[in-house]
């Protein structure tokens, strides 16, 4: 089993493949084109940060691919539809670096309030500039969330903690926690926030979310924060509403455009403002972070491979199952149709073998079933479900 890791994952993701028995090959930065063609041909396991796209085109370069990490909350640089037609399995980490994220935005808060990007600037030009001008404390200010999931919320509960007032808009149903407030539109968000962090996921619906329209909207003197992603935003209207002071100060991780490797150039429309924080999308880079999100993806794409366990794939129906000692199992993924199951069972029934365990689900145009049996499945067995029309791929293991 060949395991390619991409992006500088952290080495815990290594050692544990290699734990297993995988032979793994690490490279520090992204690839694409040609070099990404090349690089997965005879890989099974492909691990990936957000840098590096997975088309179409690069699936079928990968034909022994059995499933992609990425090693990161989102999965919009994954064609997951694609995936799942050639039976590829996507997984994430949705929530191993949540906290670094939210600590990230919680020190811009206070970095932004302070204006403390002008005051070490100028400390370190020689110039001691004691002032309390445009320096202000956050407590009793209020944040607006756009993008209530996993880092929304936990960055509510913890915004609330440190004095801020939170009001919140999301496009699904989310309970409130604390004391935050959802409010009916983004609008109506921009016009109370003084402070407005986005939060939102990849999806293509989400790009362009914040233009002029909605810079103008914002408070006169707010500050805006984006550590979600960078197709959100207009880089050239954030910077207008900064350079007119419209917008008091911006904290900007995430950018349409991003280098593909350390020590690449970089540019944007933001650099050289006063007051504006900008960083190398590092909302999920702290150590704890990278090292949970390795075990984390290393472990769902291990489980995978050696006994069909989905839980979390973001692609595939979700069946997990227990793994008991010395019984043979079956996993059988399918487009989802009718009977599918009751042939399966009629195949087992009728060769004699003892199903222990069965476990499915179906998702979109998909089904999924585990089964195990007290013995190995007979070879007409297998064949005739692996030339069965509703067949995706079949694998068995030993547990």
């Amino acid at each position: 089993m060949k395991v390619l890791l991409l992006e500088n994952i952290h080495p815990g993701a290594a050692e544990a493949f290699e734990r297993a028995g995988f032979e793994v090959e690490t490279r520090p930065g992204s690839l694409s084109g040609d070099e990404l063609l090349d690089a997965v041909s005879g890989v099974q396991l492909l691990g990936i940060r957000s840098n590096t796209t997975i088309t179409a085109e690069v699936l079928d370069a990968a034909k022994d691919l059995l499933a992609v990490g990425c090693f990161c909350i989102g999965t919009n640089q994954v064609d997951l539809t694609a995936a799942a037609e050639r039976g590829i399995a996507v997984f994430n980490a949705p929530y191993s670096n949540t906290r670094s994220v939210v600590e990230l935005v919680l020190g811009e808060i206070v970095v932004l309030a302070r204006r403390l990007t002008e005051k070490t600037q100028r400390m370190h030009e020689g110039v001691w500039d004691k002032s309390a001008r445009g320096s202000h404390e956050f407590r009793g200010r209020t944040l607006g969330i756009v993008g209530y999931g996993n880092i929304g919320t936990q960055l509510s509960n913890m915004a609330e903690a440190v004095g801020l007032r939170v009001i919140f808009y999301d496009t699904a149903d989310r309970l409130a926690h604390g004391n935050a407030r959802r409010v009916p539109t983004v609008d109506a968000l921009l016009e109370e926030a003084d402070i407005v962090s986005i939060h939102v996921d990849g999806r293509p619906g989400n790009a362009g979310l914040f233009g002029a329209e909605q810079f103008a909207k914002m408070k006169p003197r707010s500050m805006f924060i984006n550590a979600s992603r960078g197709m959100v935003i207009d880089e050239q209207a954030l910077r207008e509403n900064i350079l007119s002071g419209h917008i008091a100060g911006a904290a900007v991780d995430v950018f349409p455009i991003e280098p593909k490797a350390q020590g690449d150039a970089f540019d944007s429309p933001l650099r050289g403002l006063d007051n504006v924080i900008l960083t190398p999308h590092i909302g999920g880079s702290t150590q704890e972070a990278q090292e949970e999100i390795g075990y984390f993806v290393s472990t769902k794409l291990r489980d995978f491979v050696t006994g069909g366990a989905t839980p979390l794939s973001v692609n595939l129906p979700n069946v997990a199952a227990p793994r008991p000692a010395g019984v043979f199992r079956t996993c059988y993924l399918h487009t989802s149709a009718p009977g599918v199951l009751a042939d399966i069972n009629r195949l087992l029934a009728d060769s004699g073998v003892n199903v222990t365990g069965q476990a499915l689900s179906t998702a979109g145009e998909l089904g999924y079933v585990l089964t195990d049996t007290d013995r190995v499945l007979p070879d007409d067995v297998l064949s005739a479900l692996r030339k069965a029309p509703e067949t995706v791929w079949l694998r068995s293991y030993e547990l």
